[in-house]
């Protein structure tokens, strides 16, 4: 009976050592492929007059918008993705409803590390808008002047890639196809967007193309994001360039409400011969998403956002 407690003994011990060998065991790396990053902004903003000698119209505006970076990143794999949606409108008394935002502006870019911080890459790219836009301030009343995929931009290309961190990165595509689409059939016969012929829907143009992201932090709840970009068509007039510049200049005052302040530059021969200009202000909700962050010794992944 003595030798049986003794063997029930030792193996009741040693069922407890493997399971706090078990429980021990070191825990396994969290660290994940993907990490995303997000900002989702609702803005207003609002004015209202009541005999006031000054004068003034009564108006309420709006302005919603989503900026997510999504990022994969494992061994010599780098495959980024950027998806930019805004929208907004103010409507004001005695004149209506006018836009002012409107932005789609979707990209992709894999690249394979051959040397320190530089990729073999390849990517897409497509900036469009929701709604048409009129002249005089769209003014429906007014000649429409865009539309929905009119004009619609597409890139595809293959270049290299330059990433040092999470705060700068420069994409040199020599080699870049470029659509233009006109896809509303009463603009293909306005003259605009650089359509060869009248009723033509598409254009099409290859050359060269760069962009380049730099996030600057000024202050602790303070940040700068810009983006620029340049194309050269080798077909015809390479020296026309297309040059385009956004800036997005975040105030954080609490977790859930900021300042935006927004200034996008934009030549393009094709369109007018003239540098066009377009600039927002607003104060209202934001919400970010930070999700599975990659810590690694040369990429601090935007950690200075998460003041």
């Amino acid at each position: 009976m003595k030798k049986h407690l003794l063997l029930l003994s030792l193996s009741a011990g040693i069922f407890a050592f493997s399971q706090d060998t078990k429980t021990d065991a070191p825990i396994t790396d969290t660290i994940k492929a993907w990490s995303i990053q997000g900002q989702n902004t609702l803005m207003l903003n609002q004015a209202a007059f009541s005999n006031w000698i000054g004068g003034g119209a009564n108006n309420v505006g709006w302005l919603a918008g989503v900026n997510y970076n999504l990022t994969y990143e494992k061994g010599k794999d780098l495959w980024e993705n950027v998806i930019i949606l805004g929208y907004g409108q103010n409507n004001t008394k005695g004149i209506g409803t006018r836009k002012t935002q409107d932005v789609i502006n979707l990209s992709t870019n894999y690249g394979r590390e051959f040397a320190k911080n530089w990729y073999l890459s390849m990517g897409a790219s497509l900036q469009t808008q929701f709604a048409a836009g009129y002249e005089d301030g769209n003014n429906p009343e007014a000649a429409k002047i865009s539309n929905f995929m009119a004009p619609g931009y597409l890139n595809v290309g293959a270049g290299v890639t330059y990433r040092p961190n999470d705060n700068l990165t420069v994409t040199l595509r020599p080699a870049n196809a470029r659509w233009t689409f006109v896809l509303d059939d009463a603009l293909q016969y306005a003259g605009t967007d650089g359509l060869k012929n009248d009723g033509d829907s598409s254009l099409f143009q290859f050359g060269f193309l760069g962009t380049a992201i730099y996030k600057l932090k000024i202050m602790d709840n303070i940040t700068l994001t810009n983006t620029g970009s340049v194309f050269s068509n080798y077909l015809d007039h390479p020296e026309r360039l297309v040059l385009a510049y956004g800036g997005i200049l975040n105030m954080k005052i609490n977790k859930f409400i900021s300042t935006n302040i927004t200034l996008d530059i934009l030549y393009d021969h094709n369109q007018i011969r003239r540098t066009q200009l377009k600039q927002t202000l607003g104060v209202g909700f934001a919400y970010n998403i930070e999700n599975g962050k990659k810590r690694s010794e040369n990429k601090d992944n935007q950690s200075w956002l998460k003041k």
